[in-house]
């Protein structure tokens, strides 16, 4: 491997691991500085933390593998994506950063249910920690199998430690340099170095697909649209062979926006309720050009695999594959970067959102209710390396797919907290028993979905995602629960 490769990545682990000591200085001296930053980020740093935590592996991994597979069919993922972050932005963001503040200052997405539905408390902050932890443990073992698959393709046969394959030592590497920062800096540093990541991922996906198309060996739109005219003419049709189901199963990836807490907890710690729509602006500018990125490197990341005879076994590993091959040392371990930066964003974020849970939600509310902040912020570092821990047990195996455990993760999120989250800011009539009744049902329903392969085929068709079903349910549980129960100690809800 050229040294131009461990310059580059060696001078990005050290900005990360920079960046979590100055914040260490600045931001974690309590719990809300640990876990929300002070509720001090700037609309910049909150637009690109949040598509940054939310954009992990699967933007230049996962999306892109199903776009060389499958043709552009797969896009209508990131149209769906696109659509719900805005209606996130406009609808969940200036509400859910005002009314965290007005009741009761939470600092995280249960204590936050909990003070809006206090009949329910003890209920929800429990369950909804529960939810948090065992999604989010799978959703961060997603983002270290990209980093296995990183250092299983770009640097096979070099590493040689105690007899761990590269795929092992990936993983490895990945969660200590997360780990170093996240524990050390907590949420600022987590929102800092997401900023510097996600400005990494997006000129990466502005590189890659240009010099793909453009550089030696591309040829051009023309030149990749007849190639894969020639192999399969449905690579570049947007609906030939998509069925209904199949359109909606990828376009309501959409819906799980609005329950993801490693996501809307940028909204709770955005600096000012002025300044949310100047970061949904930046945000999804940022979004809109990530996208188009990942899905031109899918597309014509094919034709030029074609037209060069080259044999992609793993789809999901193109960006991989031509990095090296495309680009100097120096760039291709900055791209190397860009995909570490993309793992590590969502990593940090999902590891501290699960930390903040068992912290505020277990260990204060049931262990030690006097616990100081200074004692809380430290129990939150031990919890950051648990669940960093129990992912890299969950990501051990090596054919897990990136797509297929984000999908699982995704779609869990969405249904548990998508309608609560909606309807607890949106409808006043929502009462602590529908708060309950809906996290389960959405939960439960994705769970039993996945495990009866409905995700894979369903009534002898092609499988419906099972966020559909989980967010129809917990919304309908939501609503029905609530119309018919009462809740005599509910907080009066402010409506904007």
């Amino acid at each position: 491997m050229a040294i131009g490769v461990w310059i580059s990545l060696f001078a990005y682990f050290a900005l990360m691991i920079a960046i979590g000591v100055y914040a260490m200085r600045r931001a974690t001296s309590s719990s809300e500085d640990y876990m929300l930053g002070g509720r001090a980020l700037s609309p910049k740093v909150a637009a690109l933390s949040a598509g940054a935590s939310d954009m992990s592996g699967w933007l230049l991994l996962g999306l892109p593998g199903a776009l060389f597979a499958s043709g552009l069919g797969s896009a209508w993922i990131g149209i769906g994506l696109l659509v719900g972050a805005f209606f996130n932005w406009t609808l969940v963001a200036p509400r859910l950063r005002e009314q965290t503040v007005h009741y009761g200052n939470a600092i995280t997405i249960p204590s936050f249910l909990a003070n809006r539905f206090p009949t329910q408390a003890l209920s929800l902050r429990t369950v909804s920690a529960i939810v948090i932890v065992i999604f989010f443990a799978v959703y961060t073992a997603s983002g270290l199998v990209a980093g296995g698959k990183l250092f299983e393709s770009a640097f096979s046969g070099i590493f040689n430690f105690g007899g761990l394959s590269d795929y092992a030592v990936g993983i490895v590497i990945t969660l200590g340099v997360v780990l170093a920062y996240t524990v050390v800096g907590g949420f600022l540093a987590v929102s800092m170095t997401d900023f510097v990541q996600g400005c990494i991922m997006m000129l990466a996906l502005v590189i890659m697909p240009a010099v793909v198309l453009f550089g030696e060996g591309g040829g051009g739109f023309a030149q990749a649209s007849q190639t894969l005219n020639e192999v399969d003419p449905t690579l570049l049709s947007w609906t030939e062979g998509l069925t209904l189901i199949g359109w909606l199963s990828a376009v309501t990836w959409g819906l799980g926006y609005f329950g993801q807490p490693h996501i809307i907890v940028r909204f709770m710690a955005i600096r000012t309720l002025d300044e949310v729509p100047t970061a949904r602006n930046i945000g999804m500018s940022w979004m809109l050009i990530s996208l188009i990125g990942a899905v031109s490197l899918g597309v014509f990341g094919r034709a030029y695999a074609i037209r060069n005879g080259m044999n992609i076994e793993d789809p999901e590993t193109i960006f991989i594959l031509l990095s090296d091959l495309l680009f100097h040392p120096l760039i291709t371990g900055f791209l190397y970067a860009a995909l570490l930066a993309a793992v590590m964003s969502t990593i940090s974020s999902q590891l501290l959102v699960s930390s903040s849970s068992l912290t505020e939600d277990f260990y204060r509310l049931f262990l030690r209710k006097e616990a100081t902040d200074k004692e809380c912020v430290g129990v939150g570092r031990v919890c950051v390396v648990l669940v960093g821990l129990v992912a890299a047990v969950i990501a051990s195996d090596p054919n897990s797919q990136v797509l297929a455990l984000v999908s699982n993760a995704w779609a869990g999120f969405g249904a548990a907290f998508g309608p609560l989250i909606i309807l607890s800011l949106m409808w006043p009539r929502t009462n602590g028993a529908g708060a309950i009744a809906g996290m389960v049902v959405g939960a439960a329903t994705v769970m039993i979905w996945i495990s009866l392969g409905w995700n894979g085929e369903f009534m002898g068709g092609p499988g419906v995602y099972e966020i559909i079903p989980g967010f129809v349910a917990a919304f309908i549980a939501i609503m029905v629960v609530s119309s018919v129960t009462e809740d005599a100690g509910e907080y009066q809800h402010i409506t904007r």
